[in-house]
């Protein structure tokens, strides 16, 4: 009987709906596990097609091509070790999330998910079938338990598995980051090892897909729970994992422990990453954003530096007659720390020729928010000429706080491809920005030290539409905005709950009334990397026309 088993761990990258591209790299992670000389190779779940992939893998030509992929997967990667692999499954009018093993040209075990997910972004329930209970695959004479990433957070399936022979548990996931969530894993994981005895390898995707990051973090545990190997956070890494058998059964070598980021650095990353899929995926190269002397663009356009060099970003200044000296050198300095293009594009003709065009309709009427509101629809317009003209997709650059109540010009500075801060508050963009000008990391692209000024983060935040204007001349300080949001957006309370935190009743109201009435906005805004739980989009899904209110 074999003592040892050397398994592949490929925390991988996959593209959703690239098929082929994806078959490719199993085949290429499969290749360098033949030559480790390990006897499986494991991919996470749904790897084949990419996850999350919604509603596409209902479509029964794509549901039917990847199962043909797999099926060439086995062929192709006959000879050598054993491959397991996540991927859509359909018989008998039914559609399974399932996870196959390859092993001498054929799919020689198919395990499928039994619990769904039906939370957060996740609605499994209303895509997949749930499969049944069942036992161990094996691998030689070495038998496996693959609980599939929702099933091994329910104890039935691992005691299933154990009870019917499983010597180990690979659990495949494609589990995406939020906050504490890797702690969270890690807890949820040890439990299962303390109920079964056996050893468990946790094997995470990694990348960026629409608004999701899947940061990786595999890891390993032994039985009594102790962790034998950590990989890294939101890097693609193969690694290869030898377990060995003894009088008490199998326990896994101890491997590399990668450092696990705090929760700044680990937000940080997400969104660089989150930016660079989200272009390499959807075909784009290069970036452009409006570089307005403040400190939500100029986070935005560190974190594009970072994740695709800065000699791959043009940052535009479009100044207004309401546009500050100061806002004009803090752009200009930010562009120059980072490397980036800088270009120089008044919109003072533009404001005049439309006013003036508007003018015999708006005789009797005074200056108002419609004249403030120009001057940003005016901006995304020019933008947008700049990056349908050099194909380069226009980052927005409106963080959670404003997002959230509306603070912002649909079809204005809203204008664009995707938004990195849109799940971030207004109080964290602070404490990122002094983070990166502290910190730097071989992953990321731009150059190192304080890239931001000191002025750019300190100075009070405004928007530069009017005369004198600051963001708390129209909202809450941003401490007691963004504390007032954490609790209805984030904790969905009641306006009661929030005047108990010490909040003013007429605040939250404010804030409430403006987080309702701005769904529309938020429905036809970009895209942005999720960081929370309660990220804008598919963890929080409201009705666009809602009357109620909560009165406390």
């Amino acid at each position: 009987m074999t003592d040892r088993f050397r398994l592949t761990l490929a925390q991988s990258n996959p593209t959703v709906g690239d098929i082929d591209g994806n078959a490719a790299l199993a085949s290429r992670v499969w290749q360098q596990g033949r030559d480790a000389g390990a006897d499986m190779v494991a991919l996470p779940e749904m790897f084949i097609t990419g996850y999350n992939a919604q509603d596409l893998v209902v479509k029964p030509a794509f549901h039917h091509a990847a199962m043909a992929a797999v099926t060439q997967l086995a062929a192709d990667c006959a000879d050598g070790p054993a491959l397991g692999i996540g991927g859509p499954w359909a018989e008998d009018g039914k559609l399974y999330n399932a996870y196959f093993i390859l092993r001498g040209g054929e799919i020689t075990s198919r395990v499928l998910k039994n619990h769904l997910p039906n939370e957060t972004v996740f609605d499994e329930v209303r895509i997949f079938d749930a499969g049944p209970l069942g036992g161990p695959y094996s691998v030689g004479d070495t038998r496996i338990g693959s609980p599939i990433c929702e099933d091994a957070w329910y104890e039935d399936v691992s005691e299933t598995l154990s009870e019917t022979g499983a010597e180990f548990l690979l659990i495949p996931n494609g589990s995406p980051y939020d906050r504490e969530k890797l702690s969270v894993r890690q807890n949820i994981m040890v439990a299962r090892v303390i109920e079964t005895g056996l050893p468990l390898i946790y094997l995470n995707m990694v990348g960026g897909q629409d608004d999701q990051v899947f940061d990786g973090g595999s890891f390993v545990l032994n039985p009594g729970g102790a962790l034998a190997v950590q990989l890294p956070l939101f890097e693609d890494t193969v690694a290869h994992i030898d377990l060995l058998r003894g009088p008490e059964g199998w326990r896994a070598e101890d491997g590399p422990k990668a450092r696990i980021p705090d929760m700044l650095e680990q937000d940080y990353h997400a969104m660089v990453l989150g930016v660079r899929d989200y272009l390499r995926k959807s075909g784009f190269a290069k970036v452009l954003l409006g570089l307005s002397g403040g400190i939500d663009s100029a986070i935005v356009a560190t974190i594009a530096a970072d994740a695709i060099g800065a000699e791959n970003v043009r940052c535009v200044m479009l100044p207004s007659d309401y546009t500050s000296e100061s806002s004009l050198q803090d752009a200009k300095a930010v562009a120059e720390n980072l490397g980036c293009a800088y270009d120089f594009v008044p919109i003072t003709e533009g404001q005049a020729a439309i006013t003036g065009t508007l003018a015999p309709l708006f005789v009797g009427t005074q200056p108002d928010l419609t004249e403030e509101n120009i001057q940003s629809r005016l901006r995304g317009l020019l933008l947008m000429a700049l990056s349908n003209k050099f194909g380069e997709m226009l980052l927005t650059t409106g963080n959670k706080s404003e997002v959230a109540v509306g603070y912002a010009t649909i079809y204005g500075d809203m204008a664009g491809g995707y938004n990195p801060i849109k799940d971030l508050y207004k109080t964290r963009v602070f404490e990122i920005c002094r983070w990166r000008n502290n910190q730097h990391r071989g992953w990321m692209m731009a150059p190192a030290g304080a890239v931001i000024p000191e002025r750019v983060i300190s100075k009070p935040p405004s928007a530069e539409l009017r005369p004198d204007q600051k963001d708390s001349d129209s909202l809450p300080d941003y401490p007691v905005l963004d504390g007032i949001l954490e609790m209805l957006v984030d904790k969905d309370a009641s306006v009661a709950e929030c005047v108990a935190a010490g909040f003013a009743e007429a605040e939250v109201k404010q804030v409430q009334h403006l987080l309702y009435i701005s769904e529309y906005k938020r429905f036809q805004s970009a895209p942005g990397t999720r960081l929370s739980k309660k990220a804008f989009w598919l963890d929080r899904r409201y009705p666009i026309v809602n009357r109620w209110r909560d009165r406390g």
